[in-house]
C-alpha cells in the first residue's frame, strides 16, 4: 500500500510538521505533565482543558464534536484598516485563504497561520508546563506580513465550562446558576458555589481561571466574562457581536457576573504593527483549588520571558523521559515514530483511559489490565521504582482471586467498579503475575515474593454472585478476628490462579464470566468459557513453578507460608471431572466468603511446584486434545471459546470459517501448539484474518450477524472495535508470541505491519502514534492511551533486539531479520541498566538473515559469557563493577 503521510520528521527528536492539518477531521493532540491538568488540543485549537471528571475547564469534548464544536482556544484580530476580523483558530469565512503548518513535538502543539490578503501571520504555541501547576500556557506570536502598517484589537475568546462533565447534559443550564464570575486585572476567575450532585451537593473549593499577557507583560484593558455579554443577541461564537463590533468591555455589577455561562474573553490593547514587525501575547488557562494557587501559578509565568523559559524546560523535560530507552534502527521514520510509541505509557499514566476525545468514558482512573500493562515499559526503563507500586496494587486482589476493577489517583486505593456493576473478567488474575515476572527478572529481587499487603473487600463476595447486605464499607479483608489480614505476593499470585484452575465450565475451560481481555464478550456469563486464557493461566502457572525453583535455589527456602482455607486447592483431585473441581471451588469460597481465619500454614516448595507444574501439564494437553482444529492439510487454529449455549465458537461451521486471532496468541505463547500447529495457524492467520489491503490481522473473521449467546463485540459494525478491527494490542501479542517461539520473520511481519498503517497517515489520519486499532478503512481509532504502546516497546527490546533480564542478569540473543539492516549495517537501543546508560549495537556486516548468522564477537570492556553461537550473558556483578556510568557493547554477527 503507497505511503501517504499528510505528515512529515522534521528531526531526530520527534518534531513533526503537517500542511493544512484543520481538513483531516478528527484530530488531536494530548497535552498534559505529572500534576495531571490534562488537555487535548485540535488543529483549530479546539478540545478541552480538565484535572477530572468533576472539573472542566473547558467543554468536555467527544470525538465526534472535534470537526463541529465551535468551543475553542480563540483568539480574534479586529484589523482596524478595514474593520475586518481575523480569529486564530480559523474557525470563520475570513480563514478560507488561511495557509496552516502544524508544528507538534514533545510535548507541545504549534499552529502557524498565515494570511496573505489580511498581511498577518499568527504563530499559536500551546503546552502545558512541567512544574507542579494545573494550568496550560498559550503563546501566541502576531506579525504584520504585509507592506503597511497595521492596527489590530486582539480579542480571547473562550467558553469556560468550570464544573463536572456529569453537567454537560445533566442540569447544565441549573449547574450554570451556581457560577460567581470575577473580573480581575488579568482576567476572569469562576468558582461555582457548590458541585451539583442529587446525591448529595457539595461546597465547591475549584476555581477556574482565564489570565492574559500582552507583549510587555501588561494586563489586558478588561474582558466580557460572560457568554451572554460577549456575543451580544443574536450572536455566537463564530461571531461574537462583542469583537465584531470592536465594543469596548466594561465592568459588570455582581448581579450580572453571577449565574451566567463563564467566558475567558480579554480584550488587549489595540498595537500598532511596522511591515515585518511581531508583538506577543500570553494566556494562562489553570483550575485551582485555592485562591492562593492561582496567585502562586501566575507569579511563575506572569511575563512572556517566563513562558518561554517554560516551553524550553518542557521539551527538555520529556526529550531526557522518552531518552531513558530509544532505538537507532537506521530508519528515520520509524525511530521517530518509535519515540511516540515510547510515549504513550507515561500519558496513561497521567490520562488513564479517559480524557481524550475517544475516550469518553469513565470518570478517571485505570482499569485493573491497565495498571499491569502500563508498568512494562516502566519496568524497562526504571524497574526499581516500580516495586511500591507492584506491591500496592496486589492490594487489589479480593479473596476469592477476583479484584477491585477501577483504580484511584491515589497508589494502592481502588473502587469495586467505575459504575458499580458487579462484573468479573476471567483474564484479570494473569496480569499482575506477568508484571510480577518482568519485575524480578529485571532486578533479581526474589524477595518481593514474600512480601505482605492486604486483600481487596467490598460488598461483592462469592465471585461476584453474592452480596453482602452487612458490608460495613471497609475495603479491607480481616480474619474472623476482626483483624486486617495480609498475605505475601506469592500467596495473592496463587490464589488468582488456583481459584481459575478449578472455576471451569462444561467442557472444563475456565469460565468466561463476564468477559476476557476482549471486553465485548460479555453476554456468555452462564456457559461460557474462554480456551485462549486457559491456555494462558496454564503459561503462568509454569512460570510460578520456575520462580519457585528460584528461590529455593538462590533463596534456599524449603516452604513458604500460605492462608490455612487454600490448602484444599492443592489437595489431589481428579482433573477432568468438571464437577470434583466445581465442588473443591464451593469450598474454598464459601471457607473465605466473608473473613478468613488469619491462620496461615507452610507448605514445602517442592509440593507446590509439583502441583503447580500438573495443572498445567493438564491445561496443557487438555487444550492440545480438544480444541485443534484443522481446516485443510496446510491450515489450522484452535478453538478459543464456548459460548453462553456451551456450543463451540470457532472453526468451520455451515460452510464457514470463523477464526480470532485471541484463540492463536495464547496457544502459542503458552507452548500449547507444536512448532507445526504454529506453521498451520499462521498460514491460516494470513488467509482469513490478514486483511488483503492494509495487511494488518483483524481480531476475527465477520461472523456476519450478531452472537447475542457470547458478546456485544459481533453486533457492532464488522471492522470496528472489538469486531473485527486490526486490534493494536493483540496483533503486538501475536507477535510476541511468534518472535518467543522463534517464529521470527512471521513475528517481523505482523509487528511491521502496525508501524505501516500508522505511518501512512493520509489513510490512518492519525498523528504519530500507535492507536488502539485500525478500523475496515485503515483509519486510526482511539490515539495514545493504549496498552498495545507498552507491548510493542517490549516486543521490541526483549524479543527483536534479544536483550532481556534474567534474574538481574543480562541476556542479548537478537533476533533481527536482514530487512531491518537494509539501510545500515548497524542498529542499536540505549537502555538504562542499574543507574548505567548502556548501548548496545549491532553489527551485520554481510548482512545476514536470522537464523543464518551466530555471534561472532563481542567487543566490550565487561566480562561476559557466551551461553551459545547466538546468546551472549552478561552479569550483573560485571556491571555494578564498571565505574563509569555509560557503557558500550558492540555486537558483530557473521
Amino acid at each position: 500500500m503507497k505511503d501517504n503521510s499528510f505528515w512529515k520528521f522534521i528531526d531526530n527528536s520527534g518534531t513533526f510538521i503537517a500542511k493544512d492539518p484543520q481538513n483531516i477531521s478528527y484530530l488531536y493532540f494530548p497535552l498534559a505533565n505529572e500534576a495531571e491538568i490534562m488537555s487535548s488540543i485540535t488543529p483549530m485549537l479546539g478540545g478541552d482543558i480538565k484535572a477530572s471528571n468533576n472539573s472542566f475547564l473547558m467543554l468536555p469534548t467527544s470525538r465526534t464534536d472535534l470537526p463541529d464544536s465551535n468551543s475553542s482556544r480563540n483568539f480574534w484580530l479586529y484589523i482596524n484598516k478595514n474593520k475586518n476580523v481575523w480569529p486564530l483558530s480559523g474557525n470563520h469565512s475570513n480563514n478560507s485563504k488561511d495557509k496552516v503548518i502544524l508544528e507538534a513535538g514533545f510535548l507541545f502543539h504549534k499552529i502557524i497561520r498565515k494570511n496573505v490578503k489580511l498581511g498577518l501571520e499568527a504563530e499559536i504555541i500551546n503546552f502545558v508546563p512541567v512544574t507542579q501547576d494545573q494550568a496550560e500556557l498559550m503563546l501566541i506570536k502576531v506579525t504584520n506580513i504585509s507592506k503597511s502598517k497595521l492596527k489590530i484589537t486582539p480579542t480571547t475568546t473562550i467558553p469556560m465550562f468550570a464544573r463536572s462533565a456529569d453537567n454537560l447534559r445533566d442540569h447544565r443550564h441549573v449547574t450554570s446558576l451556581l457560577n460567581r464570575i470575577k473580573q480581575e486585572k488579568y482576567g476572569v476567575v469562576v468558582k461555582p458555589t457548590m458541585s451539583f450532585d442529587e446525591r448529595g451537593h457539595k461546597i465547591n473549593q475549584t476555581s477556574y481561571y482565564v489570565f492574559g499577557l500582552g507583549n510587555t507583560n501588561q494586563a489586558p484593558l478588561g474582558s466580557f466574562p460572560t457568554f451572554e455579554y460577549l456575543i451580544k443577541e443574536g450572536g455566537s461564537l463564530n461571531n461574537p457581536l462583542s469583537v465584531i463590533n470592536n465594543f469596548s468591555p466594561k465592568k459588570l455589577s455582581q448581579r450580572q457576573l453571577s449565574g451566567k455561562e463563564a467566558m475567558g474573553a480579554l480584550r488587549f490593547k489595540t498595537k500598532k504593527l511596522k511591515p515585518k514587525e511581531s508583538t506577543y501575547f500570553a494566556l494562562i488557562l489553570g483550575i485551582a483549588g485555592t485562591d492562593e494557587e492561582i496567585t502562586k501559578t501566575f507569579k511563575k509565568f506572569n511575563t512572556i520571558n517566563k513562558i518561554k523559559t517554560a516551553l524550553n524546560e518542557n521539551r527538555s523535560f520529556w526529550k531526557n523521559k522518552i531518552n531513558a530507552l530509544s532505538f537507532n534502527t537506521g530508519n528515520y521514520n520509524f525511530d521517530n515514530w518509535l519515540r511516540w510509541v515510547n510515549l504513550q505509557p507515561a500519558l496513561r499514566k497521567i490520562f488513564g483511559c479517559s480524557f481524550l476525545p475517544d475516550f469518553d468514558y469513565g470518570r478517571g482512573g485505570k482499569g485493573w489490565r491497565d495498571i499491569w500493562q502500563d508498568c512494562l515499559t516502566l519496568l524497562l526503563t526504571n524497574p526499581k521504582d516500580t516495586c511500591p507500586l507492584i506491591c500496592s496494587n496486589f492490594s487489589g486482589v479480593r479473596i476469592d482471586a477476583t479484584n477491585a476493577t477501577i483504580v484511584t489517583k491515589k497508589p494502592g486505593h481502588f473502587i469495586s467498579d467505575r459504575n458499580k456493576i458487579s462484573r468479573v473478567w476471567m483474564d484479570h488474575g494473569l496480569w499482575p503475575f506477568f508484571t510480577l515476572n518482568l519485575y524480578i527478572n529485571q532486578t533479581g529481587d526474589l524477595n518481593i515474593l514474600l512480601r505482605k499487603t492486604t486483600y481487596f473487600r467490598d460488598s461483592q463476595i462469592m465471585r461476584s454472585k453474592e452480596l453482602d447486605y452487612n458490608y460495613n464499607g471497609e475495603n479491607v479483608l480481616k480474619s474472623r478476628q476482626n483483624k486486617i489480614y495480609k498475605g505475601t505476593i506469592l500467596e495473592h499470585i496463587l490464589i488468582q490462579h488456583l481459584v481459575q484452575f478449578f472455576n471451569v465450565g462444561q467442557h472444563n475451560f475456565i469460565r468466561l464470566e463476564n468477559g476476557d481481555w476482549n471486553d465485548g464478550l460479555d453476554m456468555a456469563t452462564l456457559k461460557g468459557e474462554s480456551v485462549a486464557f486457559s491456555a494462558f493461566y496454564a503459561f503462568n502457572l509454569n512460570k510460578i513453578a520456575d520462580l519457585l525453583e528460584k528461590l529455593k535455589e538462590i533463596k534456599k527456602i524449603k516452604d513458604v507460608s500460605i492462608l490455612k482455607e487454600m490448602i484444599i486447592l492443592l489437595k489431589p483431585a481428579n482433573y477432568n471431572s468438571v464437577q470434583s473441581k466445581i465442588k473443591i471451588l464451593n469450598k474454598y469460597l464459601s471457607s473465605t466468603k466473608l473473613s478468613v481465619s488469619g491462620k496461615t500454614t507452610k507448605v514445602k516448595i517442592e509440593r507446590l511446584i509439583k502441583n503447580l507444574r500438573r495443572k498445567a501439564d493438564w491445561l496443557t494437553k487438555h487444550i492440545h486434545n480438544n480444541e485443534w482444529i484443522n481446516i485443510s492439510r496446510d491450515l489450522g487454529f484452535f478453538n478459543g471459546y464456548y459460548d453462553n449455549k456451551s456450543r463451540r465458537v470457532e472453526g468451520r461451521q455451515k460452510g464457514q470459517v470463523k477464526m480470532t486471532l485471541t484463540a492463536q496468541v495464547f496457544p502459542i505463547l503458552s507452548g500449547v501448539a507444536s512448532d507445526k500447529q504454529i506453521k498451520k495457524i499462521y498460514r491460516a492467520a494470513k488467509k482469513y484474518l490478514q486483511d488483503k489491503k492494509l495487511k494488518g490481522f483483524r481480531l476475527n473473521t465477520d461472523f456476519k450477524k450478531p452472537q447475542f449467546d457470547l458478546g456485544r463485540a459481533f453486533a457492532f459494525a464488522y471492522g470496528e472495535k472489538e469486531n473485527g478491527a486490526i486490534f493494536s494490542h493483540m496483533c503486538v501479542m501475536f507477535a510476541y508470541a511468534l518472535y518467543s517461539r522463534g517464529f521470527v520473520k512471521e513475528g517481523f511481519e505482523v509487528i511491521t505491519s502496525l508501524y505501516k498503517l500508522a505511518k501512512n497517515s493520509g489513510v490512518s489520519k492519525i498523528y504519530p502514534n500507535l492507536p488502539e486499532y485500525f478500523n475496515l478503512r485503515g483509519r486510526g481509532m482511539y490515539s495514545y492511551l493504549t496498552g498495545s504502546a507498552s507491548w510493542y516497546v517490549m516486543t521490541l527490546l526483549t524479543q527483536v533486539f534479544g536483550i532481556r533480564r534474567d534474574y538481574g542478569d543480562l541476556i542479548i540473543a537478537p533476533k533481527l531479520v536482514k530487512e531491518q539492516f537494509k539501510t545500515s549495517k548497524q542498529v542499536s537501543v540505549q537502555l538504562s541498566f542499574a543507574n548505567k546508560k548502556i548501548n548496545i549495537s549491532y553489527l551485520n556486516p554481510h548482512k545476514k538473515d536470522f537464523p543464518n548468522y551466530s555471534i561472532k564477537e563481542v567487543k566490550t570492556n565487561l566480562a561476559f559469557q557466551k551461553i551459545s553461537a547466538k546468546e551472549v550473558l552478561i552479569k550483573k556483578a560485571s556491571i555494578l563493577s564498571v565505574k563509569s556510568n555509560r557503557i558500550n557493547i558492540k555486537i558483530i554477527l557473521g
